[in-house]
Order: C-alpha cells, then structure tokens, then sequence
C-alpha cells in the first residue's frame, strides 16, 4: 500500500468515523426531545457508518496481515482516534438514549 493508498484509507475512517459520532449526538438530542423513535434510527445510521469505516480499516489489517510494511503517518493514527471516538460515543449515546426512555416510561 502506498502512501496516497494509505492517506485515502484515512481519510474514509475519519469521515465515517465522524459521521457516526455526529449521529450519536444527534440520537441523544432526538431523546432529550423525547423522540425516541427518531434517536433510534440515529444510532441505526451510526452502526452503518460505524461498519463502513471497520470495512476500511480491516483492509489495512489485512495488508499488514498479508506481509506487506508500510511507514504510518501520523494522519493514519489521527483517523484510528477517530475511529475509537465514533465507537465510544455510538455506544455511550445507546446507553442514554435507552436510560432516557427508560425514565420516559
């Protein structure tokens, strides 16, 4: 994998790893309102890009598993906290929006 490869590989975790993390916010702000049916469909729509950024950072996985070396730069390890950070917040927005349905009830 070259350096362009890689740089393009970073940049789809970053944005689908943004995207999913401005999902979550918006699943949480959708339960605060009391719309859980719509904070629901949020989290369902972070899941996808939550999966869609796993598809892009597998195929480094692979490259690397498959022998192949490659020199990281740093936007790489920028993309992989956003990855970790979309992923925390997807499952820490499902939890609010479950304990304030929960508290609706």
């Amino acid at each position: 994998m070259n350096k362009e490869e890689l740089y393009n590989l970073s940049f789809q975790l970053i944005l689908h790893s943004g995207n999913a993390r401005s999902l979550a916010m918006e699943a949480i702000f959708a339960a605060k309102e009391k719309n859980f049916t719509r904070a629901f469909e949020k989290l369902a729509e972070a899941d996808i890009e939550i999966t869609s950024a796993h598809v892009y950072q597998t195929q480094l996985i692979h490259a690397e598993a498959a022998g192949e070396s490659f020199e990281i730069p740093i936007i790489l390890i920028h993309a992989q906290d956003h990855l970790m950070t979309g992923m925390t917040m997807k499952d820490l927005a499902r939890e609010l929006v479950e304990v304030r349905q929960e508290m609706n009830q």
